[in-house]
Order: C-alpha cells, then sequence, then structure tokens
C-alpha cells in the first residue's frame, strides 16, 4: 500500500485523469473528492462490495422475477439511504451508480448473463 499525506485541497494523482483530492478534514473522517473519466467506475467499498454479492445472488440464483425485483428494490433503497446519509447529491450518486441498472427488467434480462463487479 502507498501511503501520502496531503493536506486540505491537495491532491493525488492516479494513471491518466483520476485525481483524488482533500476537500475536508474533522475529527471522524475526512471527505475526499474524486475526478474520473465517465468511464471509470468510483464506489465507495461498501457500495462496491454490496453491488458484487447482488451480481453473485443474481448470477447463481434460479430465475425468479419476483425475488429479483424485491433484491433490486431493497439495493436501490439501501443505495439512496446510504447517499443521503453521507450527503452525495443526487448527481453524485447518479454518477456513481452509472454502470448500475437497477430497473427490474434489467435484472431480469441480465439475471442469466450477471458478472460480479469489477
Amino acid at each position: 500500500m502507498l501511503v501520502f499525506t496531503r493536506k486540505r485541497d491537495e491532491a493525488i494523482v492516479i494513471g491518466d485523469g483520476i485525481e483524488v483530492r482533500i476537500l475536508r478534514v474533522g475529527k471522524d473522517g475526512v471527505r475526499l473528492g474524486v475526478t474520473a473519466p465517465p468511464d471509470v467506475p468510483v464506489h465507495r467499498q461498501e457500495i462496491y462490495q454490496m453491488v458484487g454479492a447482488a451480481n453473485l445472488s443474481a448470477a447463481t440464483a434460479p430465475a425468479n422475477a419476483k425475488d429479483d425485483t424485491s433484491m433490486v428494490e431493497r439495493l436501490a433503497t439501501r443505495l439512496r439511504r446510504d447517499s443521503a446519509a453521507s450527503g452525495l447529491s443526487a448527481e453524485a450518486v447518479g454518477r456513481s451508480a452509472a454502470k448500475v441498472d437497477l430497473s427490474a427488467e434489467a435484472v431480469g434480462r441480465s439475471a442469466a448473463k450477471a458478472e460480479p463487479a469489477r
């Protein structure tokens, strides 16, 4: 693991076009801003794991549209609640979840070909 020391308004750059900037430092946490190309998914770790688990579940479970729909609805509700609690704007949530199609139709279409999140 590469460890950096950064102050407020300083940044690190990863590869071409990914920047992680320190926006605020508090006693309980650090607020980071991530600038990345639209084709690079950016997720908080717990969201990434949740999406990966949902994809794995969809890939291994028998095709049952009702169960798939309820799972997608639970995931969407949790994403909205977690995003609201963390203070993310709707635009930020939309961008970070751009690769995740949470509609019931998409789950039905992709249940057979689902793959774990990258």
